[in-house]
């Protein structure tokens, strides 16, 4: 019977352990995955910010712009391996009480490698001729890693290149420094009369360029960009390079209220991805290493001659009561 209860423990903790080393490598990277009901808000404040007002019509110096981001999650156009985020950026003027701009974005990606999937109604301010390559911005990589990553810069509609450029700490939580740098980058056209930029015609069409310093600071466990800085300008150049018009320059920062949100969701995804790759497996490896030491002994070490004895006895009929 010890042999027998001995080989059922060390099974038993084989397979536990077995489960705990399957769950450190490959269960815990299968189930932990970013969402498919993404809801955040953020805001970024830019002081100082010149730029053109299509609701002033002229040039706005001095103003604090706030940029408010929200994001979506379509839950119901995601599956397993991919998720559908849609985003809606306003931009708005607090000195003047004005309106700058708005834009849109739906974007699907993969929900381990952040990577841009071409499906599921993806588009840029409704155009879906737009087709979105490299880490979708939103997120980084699970587990990302001190390198290089292109990435979906919406301002100019194609993968910009990241640069890993160091460490830091967010609220106690280890972060690498990602920085996108862009010089003056053709990002589009504009219509607008010509008046407004000193030339003769009515209506002339002039490329927009744009340069940026945009930097992230990205939790490498869960990919959670945690903070934000961005310094940006936008202008309008006509053949011979001669700036005619500046749409935008200012640098813009994510507010501490943003950062404190972005930080909670974060400190909630570190817990889910150390339990299911640390805590889980260890507990299981611990059990399944007593069980197994413990089976082995059982089914292995032979009891003395007096617990052989007294397992050997019959038990002691019962005689009827006197």
């Amino acid at each position: 019977m010890r042999r027998v209860i001995g080989i059922a423990l060390a099974g038993l903790g084989a397979f536990l352990l077995v489960a705990a080393l399957l769950l450190r490598v490959y269960v815990g990277g299968q189930l932990i995955k970013f969402p498919l009901n993404e809801y955040v808000k953020t805001t970024l404040l830019g002081k100082n910010v010149s730029y053109f007002s299509p609701a002033l019509v002229r040039k706005v110096t001095g103003a604090t712009i706030q940029v408010t981001d929200t994001v979506k999650g379509d839950a119901k156009a995601g599956n397993s391996s991919t998720a559908v985020w849609n985003e809606f950026t306003w931009l708005y003027d607090l000195t003047n009480h004005k309106e700058y701009a708005l834009s849109t974005r739906r974007a699907a990606f993969n929900r381990r490698t952040a990577l841009l999937v071409d499906c599921c109604g993806a588009s840029i301010n409704g155009h879906s001729t737009i087709r979105q390559t490299g880490v979708s911005g939103y997120v980084f990589p699970l587990g990302t890693q001190k390198q290089t990553y292109d990435v979906f810069d919406t301002n100019v509609n194609r993968a910009m290149p990241f640069h890993y450029a160091g460490t830091g700490t967010i609220d106690g939580i280890p972060v690498y420094r990602f920085v996108e740098r862009v010089s003056s980058v053709k990002a589009g056209y504009q219509r607008i009369p010509g008046s407004l930029v000193g030339l003769k015609q009515q209506l002339v069409t002039l490329p927009e360029y744009y340069t940026a310093v945009n930097t992230y600071w990205v939790d490498p466990e869960t990919g959670a960009p945690l903070d934000t800085t961005q310094n940006q300008k936008l202008v309008l150049q006509d053949s011979t390079g001669q700036h005619r018009l500046l749409l935008l320059d200012g640098d813009l920062i994510m507010v501490p209220s943003s950062v404190r949100t972005a930080v909670g969701l974060d400190s909630t995804g570190r817990t889910e991805l150390h339990w299911f790759q640390n805590y889980i497996p260890l507990i299981a490896a611990l059990l399944g290493f007593m069980l197994l030491v413990a089976g082995i002994l059982l089914a292995v070490v032979r009891p003395s001659r007096e617990q052989e004895a007294d397992e050997s006895a019959p038990e002691p009929a019962l005689g009827p009561a006197v």
